[in-house]
């Protein structure tokens, strides 16, 4: 079909690759098709209240070094169910969806793409099943999308917590200390796995395998004896113990989108670890520094591939389709087949055997 005039927004946490996505898109679509692109702000928030800025090439050439997004982004903005404070300051929530669909309208918008996370890619697929046509591009640091071998933002993601790590690693060698890095990744333990791999963790605690604080206690131990008295210990923010529960700030930061916060493990690890054993122990949460500055060359590729190979999609007419890496190759997944969808660190999967055989304790099994 001929593309003449086209949408994009980023919903969901920022990440780093972003930019990327917003410049290679804008390019392709006015380079290769000659069409207009129009931005939406702030995630499904500038398609309910038709707030938008112009895409164009001159706007977009500094933007590929540039973290996070200049679109801004959202997590409250659910068409849907959209929730909002009325005047007594009670959350109350509407379904904004007819809305959006107009503003769409009104735009004369031949395709939206839609950037984001499993959140973000379901209410895309909802808004291609009521007409729109939609193409979805995976973004999320926590690599927890079904159909991609990658999403752009991981890979930075992961290189901050392994720089975090290194330096981890000299001050815990010199002080004799056990040290704590905790990361994101929510329920998905990707970012804890690959980062503690690379940084050379003694210890990796992940959502997927609850652990055992006995193994983790004896790991240390074993270190200690070994004359290496020092341990590092990479844990994911949605890492629990064995009958335990995950820990959790509340709701109290996120009303609005009325997600439960992760954060503390850390904290609470270590707590129970320094009353086992004769060394300190300290904790390092990353947090939201993870998000944040300059991709990573891999994430600026990948971003530009997936951005130039939505807009190719759109003009095929291929809607209500993901973009999604299988390496070496760019393909389409449908919607109906991963929205919504988290993909989690199969138990067996070839990286925790890896870790395993190279001596990294996961909390689990014999040492």
């Amino acid at each position: 079909m001929a593309l003449k005039r086209v949408g994009i927004l980023t919903g969901g946490g920022d990440c780093s690759g972003l930019n990327a996505v917003i410049r290679a898109v804008t390019r392709t679509a006015v380079i290769q098709y000659g069409a207009e692109v129009v931005g939406l702000e702030d995630g499904f928030d500038g398609l309910v209240f038709n707030r938008t800025m112009a895409l164009t090439t001159g706007s977009t050439k500094d933007i590929l070094t540039l973290g996070g997004t200049i679109l801004g982004t959202t997590n409250k903005g659910n068409p849907f169910a959209y929730r909002e404070f009325d005047d007594k300051g009670e959350i109350v929530v509407r379904d904004l969806s007819a809305q959006a669909m107009e503003t769409f309208r009104s735009l004369e918008l031949d395709c939206l793409f839609v950037v984001g996370g499993e959140g973000t890619l379901e209410l895309g697929y909802k808004f291609q099943q009521m007409g729109m046509p939609v193409v979805g591009i995976p973004k999320t640091i926590d690599n927890d999308l079904f159909g991609t071998d990658y999403t752009f933002g991981f890979q930075t993601a992961v290189q901050v917590a392994c720089d975090a790590m290194d330096r981890l690693h000299t001050t815990g060698r010199s002080h004799d200390r056990v040290m704590i890095l905790e990361v994101m990744g929510r329920n998905a333990g990707w970012i804890a796995l690959e980062a503690g791999l690379a940084g050379g963790a003694h210890i990796i605690l992940i959502p997927e395998i609850p652990y055992n604080l006995d193994n983790v206690v004896t790991k240390i131990r074993h270190r200690i004896r070994g004359k290496s008295p020092f341990s590092i210990i990479m844990v994911a923010e949605g890492a629990r113990e064995e009958g335990g529960e995950r820990i959790t700030q509340g709701t109290a930061g996120t009303r609005l989108q009325g997600v439960e916060q992760l954060g503390g493990i850390g904290f609470h690890l270590a707590n129970q670890i320094r009353e086992r054993i004769p060394l300190e122990v300290r904790t390092t949460v990353l947090g939201h520094i993870q998000r944040g500055g300059s991709p990573t060359a891999f994430d600026r590729v990948l971003g530009t591939r997936l951005g130039a190979a939505a807009v190719d999609a759109a003009a095929r007419g291929d809607f209500g389709t993901m973009v999604a890496l299988k390496t070496p190759d760019i393909v389409l997944v449908p919607l109906s087949e991963l929205a919504g969808l988290c993909r989690t660190v199969p138990v067996d999967h070839q990286l925790l055997r890896a870790a395993e055989a190279t001596g990294v304790n996961l909390g689990r099994g014999a040492m």
